[in-house]
């Protein structure tokens, strides 16, 4: 999820912890529980401060090992044992158990949008990605608002926010027989489906979808139960090419690669030099992939410049690139 519904969860498993006798009865614990559910809440994506480093780097480490097994069980020590040194008057015990369960919760909840986590680390690198959830909902976040609204007017925060994590699991159940009902719908009317990679977006019915077949790619989306193909590939393996070879030991293709499982690819030559291009297929917005990796080579395939992320248009794709023609 989003920097913003994690803080507003955190703030949430503060007020439910008032359900536990313990913190109920004693307004310091409660204090540093609510701190603690908020720090715990945020830990895990310390690690988006590896964007100031490139995106390369942030591809291939966000919501990795920050997000592992060993992580769940730090997290909530060095958080729960700074709280209890700041305030040693609480109850150590109940403190570390609501921090670890906002730790926890956050990866948990991470694992349901198509970016997922690789919660299962060190067992598994493998990325767990359910895709059901967008990385921010509206509906998600809006209940908890209300929720610490109406705690705000005096609601008994325990019993409220209670009630809201009980509609938000059929809220996520909803999500999973919508997703059902869109992979049968897909299959129907691509009946050569090998894989379907659905990614929610903002709005409750509406689905990117990617498609790989045996011979073609399937750009699609899905509105209301119904599916619509916008664009088809061809399905082209990677050729035998020295331009592609010395492209893919730059870091930034290494981590498009390392992320992206379906895409197409162009190789050109450019007036002194070659363009090596990336694109990924699952995040068509207005006619345009605008999550791409591109990497320039000289006559004798020098690395010259390269770039991996976002890109909304070719003007800034080259402003990244820095191009000197």
């Amino acid at each position: 999820m989003d920097t913003g519904t994690h803080f507003v969860m955190g703030i949430a498993l503060g007020g439910l912890a008032t359900l536990d006798p313990v913190i109920a009865q004693d307004p310091v614990t409660a204090s540093a529980v609510i701190a603690g559910t908020i720090l715990g809440s945020q830990a895990p994506d310390i690690d988006t401060v590896l964007k100031l480093r490139n995106n390369a780097v942030y591809i291939r480490n966000h919501r990795g090992i920050t997000h592992s097994i060993p992580a769940v069980l730090l997290w909530p020590l060095i958080i729960s044992g700074a709280l209890f040194a700041i305030i040693p008057e609480a109850n150590y015990l109940h403190l570390w158990l609501w921090t670890f369960l906002a730790v926890f919760l956050h990866v948990f909840v991470d694992i349901f949008n198509a970016y997922g986590t690789q919660a299962l680390r060190p067992i598994s690198s493998k990325w767990v990605a359910l895709g059901v959830i967008n990385t921010f909902d509206p509906f998600i976040f809006g209940i908890h608002v209300a929720g610490l609204i109406l705690w705000g007017f005096g609601f008994p925060p325990g019993y409220l926010f209670l009630v809201i994590y009980g509609i938000l699991v059929i809220y996520y159940i909803s999500r999973f027989r919508e997703q059902a009902f869109i992979k049968r719908a897909v299959k129907q009317q691509i009946p050569g489906a090998r894989k379907i990679l659905l990614s929610p977006t903002m709005r409750f019915h509406r689905w990117k979808i990617a498609v790989i077949t045996e011979k073609n790619y399937y750009v699609a989306r899905a509105d209301n139960g119904y599916v619509t193909i916008l664009d088809t590939f061809d399905r082209v393996p990677l050729p035998e090419s020295e331009i592609l070879e010395a492209a893919k030991k730059d870091i930034n293709l290494a981590a498009f690669l390392s992320f992206s499982p379906v895409y197409r690819f162009e190789i050109e030559q450019i007036k002194e030099y070659y363009e090596v291009r990336f694109i990924d297929l699952r995040y068509r917005s207005n006619g345009y992939y605008p999550f791409v990796a591109v990497v320039h080579l000289d006559s004798d395939l020098n690395i010259l410049n390269s770039y991996t992320g976002w890109i909304f248009s070719e003007a800034k794709l080259q402003k990244k690139l820095n191009i000197i023609l």
